[in-house]
């Protein structure tokens, strides 16, 4: 309870000042299910937090929001109360541990595809008051390219497709990314290769798909890195912990880690704006 308070309190304090800073915007997706991508969308924003950074997880899964379930807190309140005008893009913001803060996406997300421009509008008042408010605001989508998923990642200024060493995974990613670019977006794309046995298998998976979206598509596809195959995963998404909070010296935390830091150690290639920006281009795929 007291930490239940002591986040209203700064949610409040943030909503009356004006915004200092802009907020990056960060899609999180992979090409098909299965490859632990909410899992990393949790253990990244967690570990971005633990830099000294104000984090928002959105869990943009339409079909399998569980962002909730990982954490073992029950969603009081989740896109659904926004969307019908019950509650305040404030007051369906939870918190997490170590502070974090998240959205529930519930089955709020289907509504989406059928708002109307006056509800759109106020979706997107809500959601332009956090800019400036926290540093990075995570969405976690659905995995493959759903048109709801396609908006939130031709809206972000950056995307990072998660896939696994597993041939399917890596078609599917290459798939999600020949799609979105054959659609005309422009889109900087960021590698994570999730469940390896080893780094040379993540630096051989990593090559294999950078060299076919170099040839084939003409982009560079960055690698922020490896994340192990790792028990200790499974145990946490049992304990209902995330893995961060549950093991933070295990070796998938620590990929994770390493995936933090250089994340941060990058500059953003595609331009500023923040929510402002983010929203821009959501209405333009909404016309």
């Amino acid at each position: 309870m007291h930490d239940q308070a002591q986040a209203l309190r700064h949610l409040v304090l943030s909503r009356n000042r004006p915004p200092s800073r802009q907020t990056r915007i960060v899609t999180v997706t992979s090409g098909k299910g299965g490859v632990g991508k909410s899992n990393f969308s949790l253990n990244f924003a967690i570990a971005l937090q633990r830099r000294g950074y104000s984090v928002l997880l959105f869990d943009a899964d339409m079909g399998m929001a569980n962002i909730d379930v990982l954490l073992g807190i029950p969603a009081q309140y989740n896109l659904l109360h926004l969307l019908r005008r019950e509650k305040t893009i404030w007051e369906i913001i939870q918190t997490g541990p170590g502070g974090l803060q998240f959205i529930a996406g519930g089955s709020g997300f289907k509504d989406l595809v059928r708002l109307s421009e006056e509800e759109l509008e106020y979706f997107a008042d809500q959601i332009g008051k956090l800019h400036g408010h926290v540093d990075f605001l995570l969405f976690d989508t659905g995995a493959g390219l759903t048109k709801e998923t396609l908006r939130f990642i031709v809206a972000a200024q950056e995307t990072i497709v998660v896939t696994t060493p597993e041939p399917t995974s890596i078609t599917d990613a290459y798939a999600l990314i020949k799609m979105v670019k054959t659609m005309g977006h422009n889109v900087d794309f960021r590698l994570v290769v999730n469940r390896t046995s080893d780094d040379r298998e993540g630096q051989q998976t990593a090559d294999n798909i950078r060299q076919v979206v170099g040839k084939y598509l003409g982009l560079d596809l960055p690698l922020l890195g490896f994340v192990p195959d790792d028990a200790l995963v499974s145990k946490a998404v049992k304990r209902q912990t995330a893995l961060a909070i549950a093991y933070p010296d295990s070796p998938a935390c620590r990929g994770i880690e390493r995936i933090a830091s250089r994340f941060l150690s990058e500059e953003t290639v595609r331009e500023t704006g923040g929510v402002r920006t983010f929203l821009q281009r959501m209405r333009r795929l909404w016309s």
